[in-house]
């Protein structure tokens, strides 16, 4: 089968052998944003037109492909959900004579206040990790941009929020007075830590913005210092609005993030266990598997 992993900025395939392991994988600066008149199909076959002549199997695709601004919207599939309920979503796309592929649909949610909450790619990524979930309960944190935290429940996801973490930090350190007292330094891990505990005293997100500035005015934090220090103050407050955090715990997503969320769970006395990143090729693998005559 071909797997691709297709986002607002990157295009990736991988190309895969019958039991699932990676034969050949490609990537581009291609995401769906990059591509013009809505020519995903040309945009498909400038990147993988060989593969899709030599192979026969399906081809699955996940991420932003499947929204609104994408080939064609995947609508999402509600929690709780597995592997059977998210396959059961997929939509197809055909082109030419005899081309197709499968869109995976994000997944939905709501807070018990009746908020919608939505992820589009995660919930891929999450089906090709759950062999590695040992608990019958757990929960899965994916770092990012907007961080989710997702509870699982026998293998199904059955709930998730999400918080705009790694968003509102870099909105702060280019658009806002705290940046300006912020130089590129290597990342200090005290500081860091600093910024956990901080998020964890009285007085809210707020005002502890605004001490990141008032700390380097008067020595307390240095220009070196202070992205570190926001860095944890973000997350901490991320952490703290996390209902419960005990039980398992496991994060999906870059190393350096993951070591950034291992370290501030640290403070809560959790120690996360830590998935393939690359996830998202055996999740594609498994729905490839729910497909006619696979």
């Amino acid at each position: 089968m071909i797997a691709v992993d297709w986002g607002t900025t990157t295009f990736r395939a991988y190309r895969l052998a019958p039991a699932g392991s990676i034969v050949e994988k490609r990537s581009a600066e291609l995401g769906i944003l990059a591509v013009q008149g809505d020519k995903f199909a040309e945009a498909l076959e400038s990147q993988i037109g060989d593969w899709l002549d030599a192979d026969s199997g399906p081809v699955v695709m996940s991420g932003m492909i499947g929204s609104r601004q994408g080939w064609k919207e995947a609508p999402y599939a509600q929690c709780p959900a597995g592997a059977k309920e998210i396959a059961a979503c997929m939509v197809e796309v055909r082109w030419g004579t005899s081309r197709s592929a499968w869109i995976v649909p994000g997944l939905s949610c709501r807070d018990r206040q009746g908020v919608p909450d939505v992820m589009r790619g995660e919930e891929t990524q999450i089906l090709g990790a759950l062999d590695d979930v040992l608990e019958h309960s757990a929960r899965i944190c994916l770092p990012g941009t907007h961080s989710k935290w997702v509870q699982l429940e026998g293998g199904r996801m059955t709930r998730f929020a999400t918080h705009m973490t790694g968003e509102v930090f870099a909105v702060l350190k280019a658009h806002s007075i705290l940046g300006r007292m912020m130089t590129a330094a290597d990342f200090d891990p005290v500081a860091f830590q600093s910024g956990v505990l901080r998020a964890r005293e009285p007085g809210g997100l707020l005002h502890h913005l605004f001490g990141v500035r008032s700390r380097g005015l008067v020595g307390d934090l240095t220009d070196d210092d202070s992205a570190a220090y926001l860095s944890g103050v973000l997350i901490g407050h991320e952490l703290a609005a996390i209902p419960r955090l005990t039980g398992a715990v496991y994060l999906l997503g870059v190393p350096q993030l993951a070591r950034l969320y291992a370290e501030a769970l640290r403070t809560y006395g959790v120690d996360a266990g830590v998935l393939d990143p690359d996830s998202a090729v055996s999740g594609l693998f498994k729905l490839a598997q729910t497909l006619p005559g696979s």
